[in-house]
């Protein structure tokens, strides 16, 4: 099943993990971790928090095992997705 949106609370502690498993999708910061802004539908770039804008539909399903991964990995579990 395909990932509509994914978004990352707040507390990420900006180890890396989650950009190592799905660069295409995450870009971690000195703060933070972002959603990139070529996979979402609004062509932001912050943490999707606030916006929860969706991810392009291609992403979404190429990238979802992916996707899954990193949450999955993420030692304080900030990363978040919805399925559809």
């Amino acid at each position: 099943m395909a990932i509509t949106r994914v978004y990352i609370e707040e507390g990420c502690i900006v180890c890396n993990a989650c950009e190592t498993t799905c660069p295409e999708v995450f870009n971690v910061t000195e703060d933070s971790c972002h959603i990139r802004s070529e996979v979402r539908t609004d062509g932001q770039q912050d943490t999707n928090l606030q916006a929860k804008s969706p991810l392009k539909e291609a992403i979404g399903t190429e990238l979802a095992d992916q996707i899954e991964e990193a949450a999955e990995g993420c030692p304080v579990e900030v990363i978040k997705f919805d399925k559809g």
